[in-house]
């Protein structure tokens, strides 16, 4: 059994704030994911899909659900809560994709399990499978800069809050501007929302496609882009 699959069992638990440590990651928990559900639309891919909360609020909007989820013990609290959503096998980077144009990609509390260069390759991934006006929305742990995370780590050990401390250095907590340059490199405009210490909302749209024209002039190139 993987850790993931031994915490399905007290997930919702988790999540709900209880534990002093965690508190100020989950807190406003239910209104981060009806942030995500309600800038979603069309044909949604939703990694990380747990035990299913995103999930629900989606539903609840008429949105078609296409769920990934790499633990056997969290897909199967998802599909019990939710017999009638697409739950299956896969992550943020090795997933079936669906037959069907996909309009938003959505995940929440998951994206920091990838290193910023296999963000780096979601991204790009998701700029194939999206088209004009397609969305990714993520809410996650993410920093304003590296100095705000290192401070957010010793306060966590000040106070004594070890498991959070630990987590924050193991996983791979990224900054705003990072998430900026990547969406904006693949051809996305973002906004972030701010919903506790930890979470904002990344919502990236993606833009008119571009057309790049280069042009050589003394050995060099000049890329007139037009949006």
């Amino acid at each position: 059994m993987t850790f993931f699959d031994e915490w399905s069992q007290t997930y919702d638990h988790t999540v709900s704030g209880i534990d002093p440590e965690y508190a100020d990651v989950f807190d406003h928990y239910d209104d981060i994911l009806n942030d995500v559900a309600s800038r979603a639309s069309g044909n949604v891919v939703e990694f990380g899909v747990g035990t299913g909360n995103l999930t629900q609020k989606l539903a609840q909007h008429g949105l078609r659900v296409f769920g990934f989820e790499p633990s056997e013990g969290m897909r199967k609290i998802a599909k019990k809560k939710l017999p009638s959503v697409h739950v299956m096998d896969g992550d943020f980077l090795v997933f079936d994709k669906p037959s069907v144009q996909i309009d938003t990609v959505v995940s929440t509390y998951a994206f920091h399990h990838l290193t910023d260069i296999e963000k780096a390759r979601a991204f790009e991934t998701y700029s194939d499978v999206l088209e004009k006006g397609g969305r990714i929305v993520f809410g996650d742990t993410v920093f304003v800069t590296e100095e705000a995370k290192a401070a957010m780590i010793r306060d966590a050990k000040q106070k004594q809050y070890y498991r959070l401390a630990e987590d924050l250095e193991r996983e791979y907590y990224t900054t705003i501007p990072f998430l900026e340059d990547l969406s904006h490199k693949h051809g996305f405009s973002t906004t972030f929302t701010n919903w506790n210490p930890f979470v904002w909302v990344m919502d990236a749209k993606k833009k008119n496609l571009k057309q790049v024209i280069r042009i050589a002039r003394s050995g060099h190139e000049i890329c007139h882009t037009c949006k």
